[in-house]
């Protein structure tokens, strides 16, 4: 079975301010989104890409135009926009602050046992369970990886451009674990993560990849905290310090 390779896009502004995005309407990568994306675009760059699968939303699209540009593999690869692999619908929580966010009762429910929350409806945006994001994710994922064999064979390699949220339940399903335990992985922004199918399970062969620089792992001020490091958010799509210590960055934050 072909490897995929997951790509979280790169750190936005609403990852950077601790805001929630989900769906919202026109965020993009800031400047330090798009120099983690042309970082790991040098680093694919003689890897054998034959398809480009991606969420829809503007962040993703962004990430994946400049992973493929200058590429060698570029012009031969096929382009995928698929709704299944976008963000998780948060409904009410989309657009609002991590810090908020962390007094709500449902917090803890996402952060504890994330297979029975499900985000409060909205007239503005669409809401759903994590557990239905994870189910949607992973079957697409593994519809995507058949589809990549049928066409170049068994060791064929593509990309898998999402969310945090997303990678973390793709993540959570090669390692074969529950899904309320899918907050103790991570996946930051431009992060690369490797997942091989096979006939009898799934290998998770790489996981939250971004690079030799280990700088991110040592110990930071905390002044230095605001937006990544320790505190959770919900989405992914969002920066971190101000939820409880302990708590996951639900998508993976700005790290």
């Amino acid at each position: 079975m072909p490897h995929v390779l997951l790509v979280r896009h790169g750190r936005t502004s609403a990852n950077a301010s601790g805001t929630l995005a989900g769906w919202t309407d026109g965020v993009g990568l800031d400047d330090t989104g798009r120099a983690q994306v042309h970082a790991l675009a040098e680093r694919l760059r003689d890897v054998p890409v034959v398809v480009l699968a991606s969420s829809p939303l503007q962040r993703c699209q962004e990430t994946s135009d400049l992973l493929v540009e200058g590429a060698p593999w570029a012009q031969a690869a096929r382009r995928v926009a698929d709704d299944d692999l976008g963000e998780c619908h948060y409904g009410s929580w989309t657009g609002r602050s991590l810090r908020e966010l962390a007094t709500e009762d449902l917090w803890r429910t996402v952060q504890d046992q994330p297979s029975r929350a499900r985000f409060p409806d909205s007239a503005d945006y669409r809401a759903e369970s994590i557990a239905a994001m994870s189910a949607r994710a992973v079957a697409a994922a593994r519809r995507i990886d058949a589809e990549v064999e049928a066409e170049h064979g068994p060791h064929a390699v593509w990309l898998l451009v999402s969310h945090g949220d997303i990678i973390k339940a793709l993540l959570a399903d090669a390692a074969g674990t529950h899904l309320d335990h899918f907050q103790r992985f991570q996946a930051g922004p431009a992060s690369l993560s490797v997942v091989h199918y096979s006939d009898r399970r799934p290998f998770l062969v790489r996981a939250n990849d971004t690079g030799s620089d280990l700088s991110t792992l040592l110990p930071r001020p905390p002044a230095e905290g605001a937006g990544g490091g320790a505190g959770a958010g919900a989405g992914g799509d969002a920066g971190g310090g101000d939820a409880p210590s302990g708590d996951a960055v639900v998508g993976g934050g700005a790290a």
